[in-house]
């Protein structure tokens, strides 16, 4: 850590423009337009369940108690639209007419009311329920918590980009049939170095230190995948791209070049398959680094307390993401910051939060140009943002 760096407050940029304010009728507009949407594609889900729903998801919820929140999604959707036509004399009206035409697909298509049965099980499909349902809980935990613990109060909702993020993020869901095919597929060449007596003595033990046991294992994983990509020339531009988010916020952590989200869950899967752990702790673990991965890039000043010097938080994860000379290459650790602390790689100035995000050069700012920019930066030799100074 550089003790001489004047550390500076960050001042989001106000945008009144893109903010969302009570009974302007943008709320209830954009609120029944989104759920008019996720209940088209709930229903289609229903319809399509082989083709559009998660083997593994549905094992952990019923589909007939989904149905009526499916119910709700939909009434709401059109009361909150019809709302958008009194609000401020109907500006967002559009919106608002959206939102019911999508609600009224959804029940032309049998709404609720869709007939529950068996699946034929798929190894490849589109994850809409996976998609619709992080995206609902993604909303009421941590978009919740950074309304009402804000780190920067002034950072709207609709933040510049906001809509890129959006898209990786239903990407990121949509392909996790195809993240888990791959990651196992990949996971399985490491079949000559199971142990059954490792894998015996692990199951042995209480579920929740087979939970920590994991935590630890993947975390290691994941710290050298992190600086490999961070260090690596060649790697750096594909990494660049998760980097190159210029404010934090729960959707920001969706942001990804997929070859890194392919490779990030295969990497992650190794120590997984070898530890051979129970499936109530690779479940727990699975909860938690999902969870976690949000939490951390989310605009919140929660307080952590002692827990800071252990597990990965917000304060530690937003000095990962900053542009600042004493915070690049740092803070590599997914879950705990031990491996950044054994490693050297370790920065926690105290009280303070990174003034400035992104990467030392912008990145394209469209999902189309960040995709093809590692191949791109290589072929054309430009300046790729490297984080080193």
């Amino acid at each position: 850590m550089e003790t001489n760096y004047q550390y500076r407050e960050r001042t989001p940029e106000p945008l009144p423009e893109r903010e969302l304010r009570l009974g302007e009728g943008r709320i209830s507009g954009i609120s029944s337009i989104t759920l008019g949407i996720l209940s088209v594609l709930a229903v289609l889900a229903y319809l399509y369940p082989s083709y559009l729903t998660t083997t593994e998801l549905r094992q952990v919820y019923d589909g007939e108690q989904l149905q009526i929140l499916l119910k709700y999604g939909i009434y709401f959707s059109i009361l909150l639209g019809c709302l958008t036509f009194i609000l401020n004399r109907g500006l967002y009206r559009h919106l608002g007419s959206f939102g019911i035409g999508f609600s009224l697909i959804a029940l032309a298509l049998g709404g609720y009311r869709v007939p529950v049965g068996s699946v034929e099980p798929r190894e490849l499909s589109l994850g809409v329920d996976w998609l619709i349902l992080a995206f609902l809980g993604s909303v009421v935990i941590f978009l919740t918590l950074e309304k009402l613990l804000p780190k920067y109060r002034e950072q709207v909702i609709m933040r510049p980009e906001w809509d890129v993020d959006l898209f990786y993020f239903c990407f990121n869901h949509l392909a996790i049939s195809a993240i888990l095919i791959f990651s196992n597929y990949h996971a399985s060449h490491f079949h000559w170095a199971i142990s059954q007596d490792v894998q015996a003595t692990i199951q042995s033990i209480p579920i929740w230190l087979q939970v920590a046991l994991i935590i630890l294992c993947a975390d290691f994983v994941l710290y050298w995948e992190h600086r490999a990509y961070h260090e690596i020339k060649l790697l750096w531009p594909v990494h660049a791209v998760h980097h190159s988010v210029e404010h934090l916020d729960w959707l920001a952590g969706s942001r990804g070049h997929f070859v890194q989200v392919f490779s990030e869950r295969a990497m992650v899967m190794i120590p997984l398959y070898l530890l051979g752990a129970d499936e109530a702790a690779l479940n727990a673990y699975v909860v938690f680094a999902a969870l976690q991965a949000v939490l951390i890039h989310c605009n919140t000043r929660l307080p952590f307390g002692p827990l800071k010097y252990v597990f990965v938080t917000p304060q530690f994860h937003h000095w990962h993401h900053s542009s600042e000379k004493p915070a690049i290459d740092t803070n590599y650790s997914a879950h705990t910051v031990i491996f950044d602390r054994l490693f050297g790689t370790y920065h926690f100035p105290g009280e303070h939060w990174p003034a400035e995000y992104g990467t030392t050069k912008r990145l394209p700012r469209s999902v189309v140009g960040q995709t093809l920019y590692p191949v791109t930066v290589h072929l054309g030799r430009k300046d790729s943002g490297l984080p080193k100074q």
